[in-house]
């Protein structure tokens, strides 16, 4: 996904050994993270990183929050990185501590979030012995980080920090890994500030060729039904603004991925929702009917495109990505530009401007067919008939009554499509969650580390019954630190998205996906006490003229984590839907029900 880059900023010269001070290399560590601007980090001891940690006690600026699990660590650094632009930071020992990051750091590599998980390791004199706590951290990592480094030498240290937080952050951002020995740390060795180091091969591509722009112009100028396929790389890049101006510019509409919500305003006129597998019937509808797809910081992913060989099939493509990797990879594209796409659509709403010469292309008939589609399938939902609550009634009041300045953190599953769906988002990293990997227990250690980013605005963790059992023990790292996030858990006592395909197209076999939490169950456990003895404000909701009074409380509540427990039912389905190995064509708006299209659209 396309990204702002900060590699055309000219690094300062090297530091000089001359009247460098000595230090430890655990000292030099956490000087490092000091010099590269970080305030916040989220770690957990060990044997092996032991050295840093002692270290760690004399920071000037650093902010350590103790996590209660390192999976906690390393969702707080990318919730902390998504919220703020920033890059984030999770510190973990080795052997388990490294590999219970493996999660997160994967989590980071498919959703672009840049992260720095620095790792201890084992003394250099006993790695490939099985020692106690040995993991080949970095060998393990290598297929989900941009880059894994791993240090012997102290003198080695500042260098390989400061590596890694260019290659977070620049070009396409994502996770990079430091795996230091613990004989490294507990070095001494001159402290050399800039360090010098080389980066061959990285070399990101943020100006895209003059000749593939005007290319793009030229078939945007000729389209008669186009649209700005919107992803997650335009949040990266910071590139909203440019966007809405790009999208004025054309009058072409909008479609922002769940990785893009907020990207693009809710409210904007030429914004037809997301597209995707559970997306708005007119996003989806007219990616699959469209002429031409301008995908902007977007990868082809298959909960957007369906069945690949289907999507779109009349559509020529131009692809924006600062990745080239990703052009080409899943559907060709007759215009490819790599680049950042800030800097591409500031260039291409110049040649956009130039090559219509004041005669825009007419698209009345592609918008009379958008608002038909808009009109006959707008989103909604049908209330349930077992006396429970809605939840995507409940989904919306939060957003309403929060508001579009609040920070929204979704776990995975039913819950998340619906908080996609029903929370109007009107700026970027106003919507934090798992998009590609879709990672489980995302959701409170995400907002944990948002709410550290952004202490200011109303966070909320929108969580599953089943998600929040995962990560909840971060809610004492919350409550120690003084992080009131509001943590709703929408509780349907069940597996909802499984569930949900069970009911579909296992003929009502639910196996396992009872968590009896709920509803008529066990309780087990019973949330309100759980986040009771954690020490958290907590409320229990069964009824829907308690809905407004909770979210209001929470909101009000500052001095504490918040959480409700909304018992909803477990019948609720995530709609529209597209089922999986069908063309997007085939997309149902409620339980047995299609949309009419052209079929020769």
């Amino acid at each position: 996904m396309p990204a702002e880059s900060t590699s055309a900023i000219p690094r300062p010269p090297a530091g000089s050994a001359a009247n460098a001070p000595v230090m430890t290399g655990a000292a030099a560590v956490v000087r490092s993270l000091e010099l590269l601007g970080v305030d916040d980090v989220f770690g957990l001891p060990g044997g092996a990183i032991l050295p840093a940690y002692d270290a760690l006690m004399h920071a000037t600026s650093l902010n350590h929050i103790l996590v209660r699990h390192e999976q906690g660590a390393g969702h707080a650094a990318e919730g902390y990185a998504a919220a703020s632009g920033k890059v984030g930071v999770a510190i973990a020992t080795s052997g388990p501590g490294a590999t219970n990051l493996v999660t997160a750091i994967a989590d980071a590599y498919m959703d672009s979030v840049p992260l720095v998980a620095i790792t201890g390791q084992v003394f250099s004199t006993l790695m490939g012995t099985d020692a106690f706590q040995e993991a080949d951290i970095v060998g393990i990592t290598m297929p989900i980080t941009k880059h894994s480094i791993l240090v012997k030498r102290a003198e080695e240290i500042p260098g390989a920090i400061a590596q890694a937080f260019e290659i977070a952050s620049t070009g396409r951002p994502g996770p990079v890994l430091v795996d230091i020995t613990k004989d490294a740390q507990q070095a001494e060795a001159p402290f050399i500030w800039p360090p010098s180091y080389e980066l061959p091969g990285y070399r990101p591509v943020t100006k895209a060729h003059g000749k593939q722009i005007q290319a793009a112009a030229a078939l945007i100028a000729q389209s008669k039904q186009p649209v700005l396929y919107v992803g997650g790389g335009v949040i990266r890049a910071r590139a909203s603004e440019e966007l809405k101006t790009f999208a004025e510019t054309t009058g072409a509409p909008v479609v922002t991925t769940l990785m893009a919500r907020g990207a693009f305003p809710d409210s904007h006129e030429q914004h037809l929702g997301m597209p995707g597998m559970h997306g708005a019937v007119p996003a989806v509808l007219a990616l699959q009917e469209s002429d031409l797809i301008v995908a902007l910081g977007a990868r082809f992913d298959d909960r957007v495109t369906g069945k690949t060989e289907l999507f779109a099939p009349n559509a020529k493509v131009i692809h924006v990505d600062i990745d080239p990797a990703e052009i080409g990879k899943i559907r060709a594209a007759e215009v490819p530009i790599v680049g950042d796409v800030r800097e591409v659509l500031v260039d291409l709403d110049t040649a956009y401007r130039s090559a219509v010469a004041g005669q825009a292309p007419d698209f009345t008939e592609w918008w009379a067919h958008l608002n038909d589609l808009r009109e006959r399938y707008p989103l909604g939902y049908t209330a349930p008939t077992d006396g429970l609550l809605a939840p995507q009634h409940i989904i919306s009041r939060i957003g309403e009554l929060t508001g579009p300045e609040g920070v929204f953190v979704a776990g995975v599953g039913q819950h998340q499509m619906w908080s996609a769906q029903f929370i109007k988002y009107e700026r970027p990293n106003s919507w934090l969650n798992s998009g590609g990997a879709g990672t489980m227990g995302y959701s409170v250690p995400a907002a944990m580390g948002a709410k550290v980013a952004q202490p200011d605005r109303a966070v909320w963790a929108i969580d599953g019954d089943g998600c929040f059992q995962m990560t909840n023990q971060e809610l004492a790292t919350c409550v120690l630190n003084n992080i009131p996030i509001k943590v709703a858990v929408i509780n349907n006592s069940s597996l909802g998205m499984v569930r949900q395909w069970q009911t579909l197209f296992y003929d009502g076999r639910y196996s396992h996906t009872e968590l009896n939490t709920g509803h008529d169950s066990r309780r087990v456990p019973d949330f309100v006490k759980l986040a009771d003895a954690y020490g958290c404000l907590a409320i229990r909701v069964e009824k829907e003229e308690e809905i407004d009074d909770a979210i209001k409380l929470a909101l009000e509540t500052n001095d504490r984590p918040v959480v409700i427990d909304f018992v909803v039912s477990s019948d609720a389905m995530v709609w529209p839907m597209v089922p999986q190995g069908v063309s997007n064509s085939y997309v149902q708006y409620a339980r047995d029900h299609s949309p009419a299209f052209d079929q020769e659209a």
